[in-house]
This record gives C-alpha cells, structure tokens and sequence, in this order.
C-alpha cells in the first residue's frame, strides 16, 4: 500500500459521544506547554482536517492526541480536536482518553481503582478508574475549577427574539438557556431544531460582548450552548435533562461533562447545589453522567467548583487511516447535507 501518511487510532465512545484516541503516526507538535502545543495544532490544522473531514471521519467525530506530559505528576498529556474547535478540556474526550491508556496498557491498570493525572491544554485533571478483570467500567474526572461569568443575561437572537442565559466556564465557555423558555422538552426528535437553535443564539452572544478566561485569555467566547431541562429529584437525587449544540452543528450525544459542569457551577452559584451534593445529568440518548462538586475554589478572585464527572467509555474499533499519494483530499472535505454549515 502506498502511503504518505499513516495513523493509528483507538476509536472510543463515553455515553454516546464519540472520542478517538491517536496512538501512533503522529509526533508530539512543537511548544514548551500544551496550550503552546494546542495553538500550534490551531495554526497548523492540517491533522485535524485530515481526521475528522471525510471521507475519514464526519462531523460526529473528536480525537485526541496523546502527547508526553509538561506536568510531572501527569501520567500522559493530550490536546482535544473537535469539528471547529481545539477546546481546553473535554469530559467525554478524557474518559475516552482514561480507558483507552488503560485498556490498550499505555498506562498501568490497577485493580480496582487506578489513580492518576492527565494533562489538558486547560489544566491537569485527576482520574479515578474503576476497573475489573482487565476493564475499565468508570472513570471519574476531577475538573479544572469552573465558574460562572454572567448570570441571567439577555440577548436578542435572529428569528427567535430576547433569549435569557448564563454564561459560564466549565472548560470552555457555555452558554446555559432553559430549554422551555424556546419551547422544548429535550426529546430526540428535537435534535435538528436545537441546533438550529443553538447556533443562532451562540452567534448572537458571541456578537453581543466578549467573554476571556481570566487566567489564559487564549479562551474567549462562548463555544458552546447548552440547553437545560427541569432539575427533578429521583431516588433522592437532584436530575436533569440536557442538550450541548457544538459547531458546526450536532447535538452532543453524551450529557456533555464540560457543559455540565458549567452548569453545576451555576446551580451553587444559585444556592441550588452544595458541595458533595451529587446531581444527575443526562443526555437525549438516555445516558448520564453523575456529577458533584468536589470543593470550591476560586479563579482570579471569583467563586469557582471543582466538578467531577463519573461516566462510562467503550473502545469500539482499532484503525489506520491513511494518505494515498494521489487522492485529490489530502485534508478531507465536507458539505452541508452532513456538515450543517461547511465551514471550519
């Protein structure tokens, strides 16, 4: 086979959401940090076009690229690339990321709790494996420090009008919209209408004012919005649907650990939510994260919570991907069938 290029990929889902892990083909990019590394990958974005465009992946698709740790307390770095986006942290992507080091033996399984620390381009995270019999059946990650922005602020959208939100960072910048007030229940056949929905109103807040992480201004604005259903308690505990748009245009398909723990950082931020309390977050598939803060903390003088998010991944495939010489796509191409809106 004749190949200018070839890398070997993990495939893994968390809850639904589908996070690939590179394993081989591809050298570590060049800066001293991994937000250096992580704007390098920006700039040079060859590797992610070639992966998630197709014919290779498809909107659906996020990988993450294992590299060596800056951190010596972190067993392993790795930086996110999602369709239009290099986020600072992923909770689906790093219980991907957890289960196919340990899966796959890159790092050492310890039954029945293997501890250690990943490296995030947005800060290192603490994972807490459960494992039995050679698997890994939960992974819990202990968040970067997420905090709330703006409280009930108000933007008007394109064709829906004034929409009220908070906005908050839980590893990006989420913007949080209850779900009733569009008119949605959160059911799966709502997906295409959310995203419609969800894209204007990113749009809109993103022109409506700036919003910068105050300790790594490389992140700015809103990446992401969530919507919200009604907090109910079952069994005890405090539940909720949700549904996170990410671009170009998908409904993520796990309970989106980043947008819940933006969320959760809200809900104490309310009053709604002590520390230790665990809340439900579940996703349109039916799947769930348990979420609780951890402790609380604060972030360039304001309140912030450190989430953890506990949630299941399984490894559904090994593959090489390759780059014939002569194929007229060396970077992949996409369309709006698929595509929602074939930029990025």
């Amino acid at each position: 086979m004749k190949s200018k290029r070839a890398i070997q990929v993990v495939s893994a889902h968390a809850e639904g959401e589908v996070g690939r892990v590179i394993v081989g083909g591809v050298l570590p990019p060049p800066g001293d940090t991994l937000p250096a590394q992580r704007a390098w990958l920006e700039r040079n974005d060859g590797l992610r076009r070639f992966l998630i465009h197709e014919p290779r992946g498809g909107v659906f698709t996020h990988y993450n690229l294992i590299v060596p740790p800056r951190d010596p307390r972190a067993a392993a770095g790795f930086i996110v690339m999602e369709p239009t986006d290099y986020p600072a942290m992923s909770g689906s992507n790093s219980i991907c990321v957890a289960t196919v080091l340990l899966e796959t033996g890159m790092v050492e399984m310890r039954e029945p709790v293997t501890r250690f620390a990943l490296e995030t381009p947005g800060g290192l995270v603490e994972i807490a494996a459960e494992c039995r019999g050679g698997v890994c059946e939960r992974v819990t990650t202990r968040n970067v420090p997420s905090f709330v922005h703006a409280l009930d602020r108000t933007v008007e959208v394109a064709g829906i009008g004034t929409v009220r939100l908070d906005v908050a960072w839980g590893g990006a910048f989420f913007a949080l919209v209850e779900a009733a007030d569009l008119g949605f229940a959160l059911v799966p056949g709502e997906a295409r209408a959310l995203v419609e929905a969800g894209e204007a109103i990113k749009r809109a807040v993103r022109a409506d004012a700036p919003v910068r992480h105050p300790e790594a201004p490389e992140f700015e604005g809103v990446t992401f919005v969530t919507f919200l259903g009604p907090v109910t308690r079952e069994n005890g505990i405090r539940t909720a649907r949700s549904a996170t748009v990410i671009s170009p245009g998908k409904i993520d398909r796990s309970p989106c650990g980043t947008g819940s723990s933006a969320r959760v950082a809200v809900m104490h931020a309310r009053g709604e939510l002590a520390p230790e309390e665990p809340f439900l977050s579940r996703s349109l598939l039916g799947t769930e994260f348990r979420m609780t803060i951890a402790a609380t903390t604060e972030v360039a003088g304001r309140p912030a919570v450190v989430p953890e998010i506990s949630g299941r991944a399984w490894i559904t495939g090994e593959h090489t991907f390759h780059l014939d010489p002569g194929d007229p796509f060396p970077e992949g191409y996409r369309l709006s069938d698929t595509w929602y809106r074939a930029g990025g």
